[in-house]
């Protein structure tokens, strides 16, 4: 039971980290984002939320696998380290774009988000082969975003 409480608030803990995000962003939307140029292949709005909170569900199960082989490991520490990092950098990417309205700077933040999701990845895979497959789908959907707000850029100089 105490491990189960151990990954539901290390799960809940990741989905704070969007949800404290969440009200600059749905402010956002229909007063600035909706009248910036987006590519074709941007999918719609609603589609953000359940896939960020599937995502955040996911990364809180990884760490907590990594968790489990002990904090005192300099291999687990070091892992944490990227993991929270590239949380840190997700949860200002939020901030940066929809918050100040500076997809420029977003893009470069998203960029050192995907190096630290791959450091964070490539240290988990080390520890726990689980915690690095779940974290595949959340690094192919960053690479995503990336594309995205890339583009966002260039449609709207």
């Amino acid at each position: 039971m105490k491990n189960f409480a151990k990954l539901l608030l290390l799960v809940f803990g990741c989905e704070f980290v969007g949800l404290i995000a969440t009200p600059v962003t749905i402010t956002s939307i229909p007063t600035w984002y909706v009248h910036l140029n987006k590519p074709f292949f941007s999918p719609p709005n609603f589609i953000f939320g359940p896939v960020w909170t599937i995502l955040y569900c996911l990364m809180g199960v990884s760490l907590y696998l990594v968790l489990q082989k002990g904090m005192e490991k300099k291999t687990v520490q070091t892992a944490v380290y990227f993991f929270v990092t590239q949380l840190f950098f997700n949860f200002l990417w939020s901030l940066i774009f929809f918050g100040l309205h500076q997809p420029l700077f977003a893009l470069v933040d998203i960029i050192a988000m995907l190096m630290t999701i791959i450091l964070a990845m490539l240290n988990f895979k080390k520890l726990s082969q689980t915690a690095f497959y779940l974290l595949v789908p959340y690094l192919l959907w960053v690479s995503f975003a990336t594309l995205l707000n890339a583009s966002v850029v260039l449609l709207n100089p």
